[in-house]
C-alpha cells in the first residue's frame, strides 16, 4: 500500500495580508466619498462607478478567502486540486491562495477509554477486559490520506489490539510460571502499547500510553472460577507449608543429633517427624499430651 509522508507546507503570514485588506478598504471608502456619480449622470458613468466599486470588493473577498488560523498543537493539511502540498504547523494567522484546500487536524493528545469486550484467554476462559489509551496524530498526511476516518480507525484497532493481547495469556496462574493478565500488569501493558503502535502506524498515529483498566471473568463463569481460584490458592499455600515444615523438621533432627541432646532410633525419629509434621501442617492449634512415662 502506498503511504503518504508529512512534509512542511508553504503559506504566508496573515498579518501583511490583513494590513493590505485594511488599505484596500480605506481606498474603497475614499473612492465612494469622492467619486459618486452626479445626479443625472449617464449610464456609462454609472457603470464606471459600479466597476470601480465592485472590483476592489471582489479583490477584498478573494484575499479574505485565503485566511486561516492555526491554534497551538494544531496543523492544517494543504492540498491543491487534490494534490498534497504539505502541512502547516506554524501557529497564528496564516494565508494561502484561496484555491488551495486546507483541512485542520488536531495533534493534541487524545484519551480513549475502550468499551468492555468479552474474549477468551489463552486457556479458553471467557473474560471481560477494557483499556485506556492515550494517542495523538504524528503524521498528518497519513492520517488524512491513508485511512478513510482516522478516529474511527483508532477506535476499531484499539478493540482489535485488546482482543489480540488478551487472548495471548491466561487470566491467572498460581504456579507463577506464565505471564498472566492479572499478575503481569507491566508486561501486558507494554505488549498492548507495542501492538497498538504496530496497528496504528499506517494511519500516522502514535500511542503514548496504554493500560488495562478492567479485567474480570465473565459473569457466567465468575462463581465457578472463584471457587477454582480459592482451591488453587489453598493447594499452593498447603504445598508451601509442607515444604517449609519438612525443612524445619530436618533442621530440628540435625540440631538434636549435632548437640547430642537425645539419641533417637528409627522408631523415635519416625514418631518425632510425625508429631512435628502434624503440629506444623495442621490448620488448628495443637494440644500436646504430656508423657509421664517411657516412650514405650
Amino acid at each position: 500500500m502506498n503511504t503518504s509522508t508529512e512534509r512542511a507546507g508553504s503559506s504566508f503570514s496573515g498579518y501583511p495580508m490583513l494590513a493590505l485588506i485594511l488599505v484596500l478598504l480605506a481606498l474603497v471608502a475614499w473612492n465612494l466619498s469622492g467619486s459618486l456619480p452626479p445626479y443625472g449622470a449617464t449610464k456609462a458613468e454609472k457603470l464606471i462607478f459600479v466597476g470601480l466599486l465592485v472590483g476592489p470588493l471582489l479583490l477584498l473577498g478573494f484575499l479574505a478567502a485565503g485566511f486561516f488560523m492555526i491554534q497551538p498543537n494544531q496543523a492544517a493539511v494543504l492540498t491543491l486540486f487534490g494534490e498534497y502540498r504539505g502541512t502547516e504547523r506554524r501557529e497564528g494567522l496564516r494565508w494561502i491562495w484561496p484555491w488551495m484546500g486546507k483541512n485542520k487536524i488536531s495533534v493534541r493528545a487524545h484519551n480513549i477509554h475502550s468499551e468492555r469486550v468479552k474474549i477468551n484467554d489463552l486457556r479458553g476462559n471467557p473474560i471481560e477486559i477494557a483499556c485506556n489509551v492515550v494517542w495523538r496524530v504524528a503524521d498528518t498526511a497519513q492520517a488524512s490520506f491513508d485511512v478513510d476516518d482516522y478516529k474511527a480507525f483508532v477506535n476499531i484497532q484499539i478493540e482489535a489490539g485488546l482482543r489480540t493481547v488478551g487472548s495471548r495469556h491466561p487470566y491467572d496462574d498460581f504456579e507463577g510460571e506464565e505471564v498472566t493478565l492479572r499478575g503481569s500488569v507491566d508486561v501486558i501493558n507494554r505488549e498492548l502499547l507495542e501492538e497498538l503502535n504496530d496497528r496504528l502506524r499506517v494511519a500516522g498515529i502514535l500511542v503514548d500510553e496504554a493500560g488495562l483498566t478492567h479485567l474480570a471473568y465473565a459473569s457466567e463463569i465468575a462463581s465457578a472460577m472463584l471457587k477454582r481460584q480459592q482451591a488453587d490458592a489453598i493447594i499452593a499455600a498447603r504445598a508451601k507449608i509442607v515444604l517449609g515444615a519438612v525443612g524445619m523438621v530436618e533442621d530440628a533432627l540435625t540440631k538434636l543429633a549435632q548437640d547430642d541432646i537425645v539419641e533417637l532410633d528409627g522408631e523415635r525419629r519416625a514418631a518425632m517427624v510425625s508429631n512435628l509434621m502434624v503440629v506444623l501442617c495442621g490448620d488448628k492449634e495443637a494440644h500436646p499430651v504430656v508423657n509421664a512415662g517411657s516412650l514405650y
